[in-house]
């Protein structure tokens, strides 16, 4: 980073992938999904029901820029232009402000479809751990919701609360899930489940001398707390999986293992046949949109919008 430029420890790294094993040329049915969230974008192609690509960015202050850059990254790195995809559909916060987008579907509905597409037909309870709020999914074996609850009334347990505490004690956000577990013991959890006063808490402590760590492992540890209050209200079915940024950090998702006493799954494709994709807890919303569009015009209660 260059001299008086500001760390930005909040932030994920963008992240875009292509299928190397897939081209779309011939594929009979192209779909896409852009998931535009309260702190990141997605944007992912579906050829023929399988994953093509995806692009992950930063959300911006222009939802509709933040859609068009996320699925421009998805197609970054190929041949394939807007026009050959057949159906594309919008979800998340942003969802109808998808420039592109046939239609919408809810955030809650994607990320089942997504999470039984990357880990299974088994799944039977997603957590989306977003941005601003969190969302508890029970869903069948073909990844239609069920039920939910969502906690969407205070930032704590939520992405933009980790990216304010990351901010506050000057860590990436990406190390503060490891940084948890290099301690000599668990500490208490930060008592507050309020991020104003979780963030005065944090500044108590440092100006204490607690450790860094210490800190980050009691931060990590309440924040798996709140979240597991929210999976107790609506009920924990196995097998369950997490998706989303916080999905990412080791030191909540242990955490909230040990505390349900279950395990999520694997931070790989679960299904065997999905080993040679990356893993990225984020996608799971878009890829379920593109999963969605794909099945509509399959059925024909869409139609294709591809130009020869």
């Amino acid at each position: 980073m260059s001299e008086g430029a500001t760390n930005e420890y909040w932030r994920w790294p963008e992240s875009t992938w292509t299928n190397p094993d897939i081209d779309w040329k011939k594929g009979t049915l192209i779909t896409a999904g852009v998931d535009v969230g309260s702190v990141s974008s997605q944007g992912v192609v579906v050829v023929d029901g399988e994953l093509y690509s995806f692009g992950n960015t930063r959300t911006g202050y222009d939802s509709p820029d933040s859609a068009r850059k996320s699925l421009t990254m998805a197609l970054g790195k190929t041949d394939l232009t807007l026009d050959r995809i057949d159906y594309c559909i919008g979800t998340g916060y942003g969802r109808v402000n998808v420039p592109m987008a046939q239609r919408t579907i809810t955030e809650i509905a994607c990320h089942a479809r997504g999470a039984n597409f990357m880990y299974g037909p088994e799944v039977r309870t997603v957590m989306d751990m977003g941005g601003q709020d969190c969302k508890a999914i029970n869903c069948d074996e073909k990844g239609k919701v069920l039920n939910f609850m969502m906690n969407d009334k205070c930032a704590a347990g939520t992405g933009r609360g980790m990216e304010v505490f990351a901010d506050l004690i000057e860590v990436p956000v990406w190390e503060i899930g490891p940084r948890s577990f290099q301690i000599e013991k668990e500490p208490p959890m930060i008592s507050s489940t309020c991020v104003v006063f979780a963030k005065s808490e944090v500044v108590g402590l440092l100006e204490e001398g607690v450790p860094e760590n210490d800190i980050i492992a009691a931060y990590c540890a309440a924040m798996a707390h709140r979240i597991m209050e929210l999976l107790n209200r609506l009920g924990v079915h196995e097998k369950f999986v997490i998706t989303g940024g916080i999905a990412k950090n080791e030191g909540v998702v242990k955490r909230l293992e040990k505390e349900l006493r279950i395990k999520t799954a694997e931070t790989v494709w679960y299904r065997p046949e999905y080993k040679a994709y990356p893993f990225d807890t984020q996608i799971a919303g878009a890829l379920g949109a593109a999963l969605f569009a794909e099945a509509m015009v399959r059925k024909g209660k869409a139609q294709s919008v591809r130009k020869a």
